[in-house]
């Protein structure tokens, strides 16, 4: 067999481990945050039957489908979100607690066009809270979204709401009379953070010449959903929606759970200013979303798209389960996010998991550098043991260097008679003898962002 050479599918990346150790550092911090808020861990296939998920998404997601035949010519597909999958699970499993708190982490998959910070595979972290109608959760899930931004040390950023009912409540003022049309507008709408408001306006403009919608409409669209960021974001577009939207219940009843969710995303800590914005042009092109959405977006990469994103899905569950089940979640699009914080600098300078390297002086001396590094280990610390003696010390500290291991503990002969290491750390090169019922301590202070979770 001739040489096979070595590629990989565009869009797809392998993951080296100076790219996963900061990354699986990332994915803890999230899962901290999680489990803080009493969210519990949820695993589901990486496939389903393709009935599972089609329909439910809308035209624009599903063309985006890894969708085929299996070996018995089942109709499957690999899973575009989690949030379908979860509504199975509830179905299925109909003795589970409600509210029901989860939170789930792992791969997604989408036949798109690649871009910066944007895969074909992906991963994604969510939670959910099921079997409430209570705007609370909608307020827990952006007090969430705050908390994970903190977390990763991201630098400023937007989280962006609205609520779809405000655009069931334009429907009515406008006189829109089917619902795949206004459907169609919401998509549009959606884009706005790529296409501009005018290209929101041609596509508009595509749906007139379709006769499915009139010039007035279009208007109508634009000048009360489709606003400037002056507007969305300086004053209160809440007092200026309820002026245009006086004569529509629906409109009204969005705007005020726009302000209920505002209100108790303050009383569960998110800052008052600087932080969640009400914009009316926040859509979520996926047509499962009932309520509330929101996304969240960094002031330093405003093209970059959004880094966590979601909302209210009281319907999706009900196709499942046959009885009306709410919902409402937001997920953090890891890989989006790492790309944003590494383009930022933010990201953790760590690029090797140990924090030390046990150096072997020797054959004569494995033993006392075996007892070091399983002491260390028992103490908490990450440590990698050289595994050749004999190797020149030189080479050892090379290896270090390659691997960003942060520190190297050298055993020699006089540190074994002493019942000493000499500690080295790397980045400034400085070094000190230290006794060995300290050295754990010694490392830990040396190597802050290795000993953070």
């Amino acid at each position: 067999m001739g040489r096979i050479e070595p590629h990989i599918l565009k869009g797809f990346r392998d993951y080296l481990p100076e790219v996963m150790v900061p990354r699986v550092k990332l994915l803890r911090a999230i899962a901290s945050v999680f489990e803080r808020f009493g969210f519990e861990p949820l695993d589901t296939p990486s496939l389903e039957y393709a009935e599972i998920l089609l329909g439910k998404l809308g035209p624009e997601a599903e063309k985006l489908f890894y969708r085929f035949k299996d070996a018995g010519e089942r109709d499957i597909a690999l899973r575009y979100e989690f949030t379908i999958s979860l509504a199975r699970v509830m179905a299925q499993y109909r003795d589970l607690p409600r509210p029901f708190r989860r939170y789930q982490m792992g791969p997604v998959w989408r036949a798109e066009s690649p871009a910066r910070g944007r895969f074909r595979e992906f991963w994604q972290c969510d939670v959910d809270i099921v079997g409430t109608h209570s705007l609370l959760a909608d307020a827990e899930c952006i007090a969430v979204d705050h908390a994970v931004m903190q977390a990763v040390g991201a630098p400023e950023y937007r989280i962006r709401f609205n609520n779809r009912k405000l655009f069931a409540g334009l429907q009515e003022r406008l006189g829109i009379a089917e619902g795949s049309t206004m459907a169609a507008a919401v998509r549009s709408i959606d884009k706005q953070d790529k296409i501009g408001r005018e290209g929101v306006r041609a596509e508009l403009e595509d749906l007139v010449a379709q006769g499915k919608l009139t010039t007035a409409q279009v208007n109508g669209i634009l000048n009360t959903i489709v606003v400037t960021p002056e507007i969305a974001f300086g004053g209160d577009p809440v007092v200026h929606l309820r002026e245009r939207l006086a004569d529509s219940p629906t409109a009204q009843l969005a705007l005020d759970e726009i302000e209920e969710v505002r209100l108790n995303a303050f009383r569960l800590g998110v800052p008052e200013s600087g932080v969640l914005y009400f914009d009316p042009s926040i859509a979520r092109g996926l047509d499962y979303y009932t309520g509330t959405v929101f996304e969240t977006t960094l002031d330093d990469l405003p093209r970059f798209g959004s880094v966590m994103s979601g909302g209210r899905y009281d319907g999706l569950i009900g196709l499942f389960a046959g009885e009306d089940i709410p919902a409402v979640g937001i997920s953090v699009g890891v890989d989006r996010l790492i790309a944003a914080l590494e383009e930022l600098q933010r990201l953790p300078a760590a690029r090797a998991s140990a924090q030390a390297l046990v150096t072997v002086f020797d054959n004569a001396g494995a033993d006392y550098a075996v007892r070091v590094a399983t002491m260390l280990r028992d103490g908490g610390v990450n440590t990698e043991l050289w595994l050749e003696p004999g190797a020149k010390l030189q080479k050892q500290m090379k290896y270090a260097d390659r691997k960003g291991i942060p520190c190297v503990v050298v055993t020699g002969p006089d540190e074994q008679a002493a019942g000493e290491a000499a500690l080295k750390v790397m980045a400034t090169g400085a070094q000190q003898r230290v006794k060995l019922d300290a050295l754990a301590d010694a490392i830990r202070a040396a190597t802050p962002q290795a000993s953070a979770p």
